[in-house]
Order: C-alpha cells, then sequence, then structure tokens
C-alpha cells in the first residue's frame, strides 16, 4: 500500500483543479460502464464492497433529452422518466412511464460518474444538463465497440473523429462545469498505432478535462483477447505532464492486482469491468477479506435490487453472472419469473415479503 500512495502522489506536480462538486480519480479504484451491469443495484453492490466511484452505463443522449426528472420517496431515489411513445411518432397521454435512468443520492451521492453517448457538442450538453446536479462527474464514453453506439457516431467512432471528440468534451467543459461545479472525463480505447494514441491523448488532454480512462485495447479487439499494456506508461505520462488524472481499464481483476499496475505503470487508478459482474467483493482488500462467497454476494445484490425495485429482466440477467453455471440453483434461478420464485429457489426466506411486495409493485405476480 505504502508503494501504491507513492506511485500517486508522484501525479500531484501539476492537476487540472478538480470543481467543488466534482471527484479527483487520483488513488481510485472503480466500476466500469456496462450495460446492464452498471444499474443501480450493481452500482450499490460494488460501493458495499469497497469501490471508490461508480461509473453508470452508457445513457445515450437523446434518451436523456425529454425525461423528467422525479424524486421518488418511495424508494429515496432520484428517478428521470419520460412517456413512451409505443411505436407512434409522439408520446400519448396514458401511456406508461418509462424509466431512463435510476440513482440513489444518499447511498451513490458524490460517488457516481454519468457517462453519456453522443455524437454532438450540443445534444451533449443538453442531456448532461439535465443530471448534472445529481452526479459528481460527467464522462464521454469514446471507447464502445458495440454497433448500437458506433452506428450513431457515438462510442468508439468517436475515436475516428477525434475534433468531433474534442468539441464535444470542450462544449461540456465550457457548459457544464460553471455551471455545475462538476468535472468531465472521457473513456477510450487504443487506437491502431502507439504514434496515433499518443496524438489523440494530447488533444484530449487540453480539452480541459480532468479525467481520462484508457481501455487497454483496439476497437477490434473482444473482451476474451488480452489487453495491451506497452502504451499505458506514455498514456500515463502525457496526462501527468497535462495534469489529468488516469485511469487504466482491461484485464483488471480484484483491488489487489489494480494496485500492483497502478504502481508497475504509474497510472492513476484502475477500472474494474467483467471481474466485478461475476462478484463485486473484487472491489474489497484482503485486509478487509478480500472475495466472499458468491452466495452472500448473490443475498446482498438481491436484497440491493429489493431496495429499488429494480428491473426483474436486469435482475435475472446479472443472476446468471453471479451465480456460477456449475451450483445446482443455476438452471432454476435462470426459469425463475418473478422475485418470489428467485428468493424461495436460493432460500432467502428473510427476503420473501419483501420480494411479494416487488412482484407487485412492478407488475410480475
Amino acid at each position: 500500500m505504502q508503494r501504491f500512495a507513492s506511485a500517486i502522489m508522484t501525479s500531484a506536480a501539476k492537476r487540472v483543479p478538480i470543481p467543488k462538486n466534482g471527484v479527483d480519480y487520483r488513488g481510485k479504484i472503480v466500476l466500469a460502464p456496462m450495460v446492464r451491469s452498471g444499474e443501480l443495484p450493481s452500482r450499490l453492490l460494488a460501493l458495499h464492497y469497497g469501490a471508490d466511484l461508480v461509473w453508470g452505463p452508457e445513457t445515450v443522449d437523446r434518451s436523456m433529452i425529454g425525461t423528467t426528472r422525479k424524486v421518488n420517496e418511495a424508494l429515496n431515489t432520484i428517478d428521470f422518466t419520460r412517456l413512451s411513445s409505443q411505436g407512434h411518432k409522439d408520446p400519448r397521454p396514458g401511456h406508461k412511464e418509462s424509466l431512463i435512468y435510476r440513482l440513489h443520492p444518499e447511498r451513490e451521492g458524490g460517488k457516481l460518474i454519468f457517462q453519456i453517448g453522443t455524437s454532438d457538442p450540443e445534444r451533449a450538453v443538453q442531456a448532461a444538463r439535465i443530471v448534472a446536479g445529481d452526479v459528481a462527474g460527467i464522462d464521454v464514453n469514446a471507447g464502445c465497440p458495440k454497433p448500437f453506439s458506433t452506428s450513431g457516431g457515438m462510442g468508439a467512432a468517436l475515436l475516428q473523429t477525434p475534433d468531433k471528440l474534442c468539441s464535444i468534451l470542450e462544449a461540456l467543459v465550457k457548459e457544464i462545469v460553471p455551471e455545475f461545479e462538476i468535472g468531465i472525463s472521457v473513456k477510450i480505447r487504443l487506437l491502431e498505432t502507439p504514434e496515433r494514441t499518443e496524438a489523440l491523448v494530447r488533444k484530449l488532454c487540453a480539452t480541459g478535462i480532468t479525467g481520462l480512462t484508457i481501455h487497454c485495447r483496439t476497437t477490434p479487439m473482444r473482451p476474451r483477447e488480452r489487453a495491451i499494456r506497452e502504451q499505458l506508461k506514455m498514456i500515463a505520462d502525457i496526462c501527468r505532464e497535462t495534469g489529468v488524472a488516469c485511469l487504466m481499464n482491461g484485464d483488471v481483476e480484484n483491488r489487489a492486482q489494480a494496485e500492483q499496475l497502478i504502481n508497475e505503470f504509474g497510472v492513476d487508478g484502475a477500472m474494474i469491468a467483467t471481474a466485478a459482474e461475476t462478484n463485486s467483493s473484487c472491489f474489497r482488500s484482503e485486509a478487509d477479506g478480500g472475495l466472499a462467497p458468491w452466495r452472500e454476494v448473490v443475498e446482498t445484490y438481491v436484497k440491493m435490487t429489493l431496495d429499488v425495485e429494480n428491473k426483474w429482466g436486469n435482475t435475472k440477467y446479472l443472476m446468471n453472472h453471479l451465480i456460477p453455471g456449475k451450483q445446482s440453483v443455476f438452471q432454476e434461478v435462470t426459469h425463475s419469473r418473478s422475485y418470489s420464485q428467485l428468493c424461495k429457489i436460493l432460500g432467502f426466506e428473510n427476503l420473501e415479503v419483501r420480494a411479494k411486495e416487488v412482484d407487485g409493485a412492478i407488475g410480475i405476480t
């Protein structure tokens, strides 16, 4: 830990100022932005086991624009909702509202980073302004390689249009930082050559951002391919020269390994993705207990899903990651259709009453 702390301190020579409502990424081991695996209960689970910060899932600018911010007093959450159009051009009165984003100000306040999917500076600012008062930072997704993101010029497609990416970041820094006093950051991937990566990182660090996360894979690479770390020191050096915090992402499996990688490559922090999907206690230090048994993690997660009335489909998706496939209950859980069934299968008798209430509340009785 002493070596870890000293590595963080070496980056103190120059720092882009952190706005008063923002957060410094330095010295942090954080939950990566993941579609489906970054919803509210997953974020709460990561924080419970020691994540320093949590990224929400990429949320596209157009989906946030037009939402209504509501305080959900029953759940102690803040919900961003909109009327469903149900295939019509415009929403019609009487249609059910769709929940676009839910956060918990008490349990993740000051630790939640909102990641936006965007390809336009004006839309980025418009969407960010809706949520900026409730989060600790806005992060631009410039690394997602999936077609739903790149087809709209968002995600990793922005790596091929660096001027546009810079204009988005500059617009957010100009409009959002003074008004809400939070930081702006960006998450990218490696480009085809170290020279191109270096040029991009230098341009991004000149936009006024407070943080940059580098996913140590190129756009065509998939998670099963080993992360490329040969460029990390170069990227970390550029960020340090410009005072921008640098996080690394890619094949980071637990806190101990994250601290070792931070020391080895001189980055400021690390982001955990896939390992957190499987067992979020990967954020817990060995001194605090290390990796917890899957059953403990699952029970904690289920309780959190009930606390915030999480969408059943999302909870069931996470069950398929959190419960080892060789466990006898795995198939039963896969075929469950409600929280009540889930708690009965897993033997969580203490949660059955609440499970029945939530089933009724979300309409799956």
